[in-house]
């Protein structure tokens, strides 16, 4: 008996194979496992959260051209997610988090247009240079787990 593998989502770099389950005993000795291709899922990503501080009063644009910024972000292809969010009780504190599938990712986004324009429209709204640092991503540890997927509707 066949049955497809889990799918992943078709964003991901890598993808589940079509896997047997086998049943009886006597199958799994006589069954030719060298056939079987392996895939690897893993999600070796790069995650950035971006500290921004914006001036009391530039809450609102900063958060339009954000949004507008990671909206266009979502769509690269090095790009697993791209999240705004605001603090609850500082309504002037924002963390983007970001989070890339390879090393060349990050450089390729602050080489697009969006990019940009996000920086040349929000640096007066900045109380203090932001900060970004830098984590290894552990858990979700495959893919699947992070993309958005292509149905996604990101608003």
């Amino acid at each position: 008996m066949w049955r497809a593998a889990s799918a992943l989502s078709s964003r991901c770099a890598h993808r589940a194979a079509q896997r047997p389950f086998i049943t009886n005993a006597a199958a799994v000795a006589n069954y030719n496992f060298s056939n079987l291709r392996t895939f690897s899922s893993q999600a070796d990503y790069l995650c950035v959260h971006v500290f921004v501080s914006v001036k009391p009063g530039t809450e609102e644009d900063f958060k339009q051209a954000s949004l507008e910024n990671a909206r266009a972000s979502s769509q690269e292809e090095g790009i697993s997610r791209f999240d705004v969010i605001q603090q609850e009780d500082d309504p002037t504190q924002f963390v983007l988090v970001e989070v890339y599938k390879n090393a060349d990712a990050p450089a390729a986004h602050k080489g697009t247009n969006h990019y940009a324009q996000w920086r040349k429209t929000v640096e007066h709204m900045m109380a203090e240079p932001r900060k970004a640092i830098k984590y290894k991503n552990l858990f979700p540890a495959t893919c699947d787990g992070w993309d958005y997927g292509d149905d996604a509707e990101l608003k």
